[in-house]
């Protein structure tokens, strides 16, 4: 066959060297040139998170008054919900919260009405404003407003999600969706946690989830295809004077701990138990934790024995946590476990699959970083 026919080939160690470290668009929140994802539920602060963003890139002030950015540049914004003046508003305010000249920011903010991925022509005039502003970063808030096809439909999804690709690849600019959580997300990962089609993770190469905790509090949880993920961060959204702004709600020493010692396996299991609401199965534990079914066995068989987690009939719990389902009284007669003996379920610790499980498929399974 004529070689002009064949894809282009060359061996592993023939291949071009990374001439630099990790380079962070901002550090530890979103890596130079990558697309990704803001998601929460509806007034979970994924907007103002997003033009923090924007606010760090722009003047290179520290996001979250915390991560420092890269080299700054501009940035291209479309806010499809806010009315302007409430765009200009909250970039005034982080901005004072930042420290940084308004009138000097480097953020640019399309105006007009729509802007839809799914029409040719409103593709050609975005293609057309980077290559013209060539923006360090593209702001697109939120996804649902940007299009009039079903979220649910890959075949739809896909294209749209391609064409920011392209855009990324083509003039070297990170592209940020704002996107909103199911409604059912709790106590799930933040991968799983996305509305739609699962090529919107799957996409990603940075994913910032936001949670509502307690009072006004919001837990802040990092994904990244090529980078270490953070977990159990806490922001806050506060007011000084005019300055309303998101604020990180940790010490330094925390977030270092979190970057350079990424949590262990029974960290991780304990961490999720922890936000559930109901006790998880084994399965469930596996596809939120992101590690394979034999791994989070063994981490669970040492947690039990330490009293630190509790099995129950519908799964496992934190051992104090109070169960969200009844124990049986003593009248219910005992459950076998096939030897003659018996025991009530509720106090079976084997590490069992739960009915509807199984270990095969799952066991390989590897940590999901694509």
């Amino acid at each position: 066959m004529n070689a002009a026919s064949r894809f282009p080939v060359r061996r592993a160690a023939e291949l071009d060297a990374d001439p630099q470290p990790q380079r962070w668009l901002i550090e530890h929140l979103w890596t130079d040139q990558a697309v990704g994802l803001i998601v929460g539920h509806p007034k979970s602060c994924k907007s103002f998170l997003a033009l923090d963003l924007a606010v760090a890139v722009a003047s290179g002030a520290p996001c979250l008054r915390h991560f420092p950015p890269g080299p700054p540049g501009p940035v291209l914004l479309f806010a499809a919900e806010d009315p302007l003046h409430v765009v200009r508003r909250r970039l005034q305010g982080i901005a004072r919260a930042a420290g940084v000249d308004f009138d000097t920011l480097d953020i640019h903010v399309i105006t007009a009405p729509t802007l839809r991925l799914d029409l040719e022509q409103d593709r050609r005039r975005l293609q057309a404003t980077v290559e013209s502003l060539k923006p360090r970063l593209l702001v697109l808030d939120p996804f649902v407003r940007l299009h009039r096809t079903d979220e649910n439909a890959v075949a739809d999804v896909a294209p749209m999600l391609g064409y920011l690709r392209q855009l990324q690849r083509s003039f070297h600019t990170a592209v940020l969706l704002v996107h909103h959580a199911r409604k059912d997300a709790a106590g799930t990962r933040a991968g799983q946690a996305l509305r739609g089609s699962s090529e919107m993770h799957a996409w990603g190469d940075c994913l910032l989830y936001l949670r509502r905790g307690r009072g006004d509090l919001l837990h802040l949880s990092v994904e990244h295809r090529a980078a270490v993920s953070l977990e159990g961060l806490t922001v806050q959204l506060t007011e000084q004077g005019q300055a309303l702004a998101l604020h990180l709600v940790q010490d330094e020493s925390c977030l270092r701990a979190a970057v350079d010692h990424p949590p262990s396996t029974a960290e991780r299991i304990e961490h999720v138990l922890r936000q559930a609401p109901t006790p998880l199965s084994l399965r469930q534990l596996r596809q939120a934790c992101r590690i394979r079914m034999s791994t989070v066995a063994r981490a669970l068989e040492s947690l039990t024995a330490q009293g630190r987690v509790t099995k129950e009939q519908h799964g496992f719990r934190l051992a104090h946590q109070r169960s969200a389902f009844p124990v049986p009284p003593p009248s219910t007669p005992p459950a076998g476990n096939g030897d003659g003996k018996h025991r009530p379920a509720h106090l079976d610790t084997q590490l069992q699959l739960l009915p509807g499980e199984t270990e095969s498929g799952s066991a390989g399974a590897q940590p999901d970083k694509g």
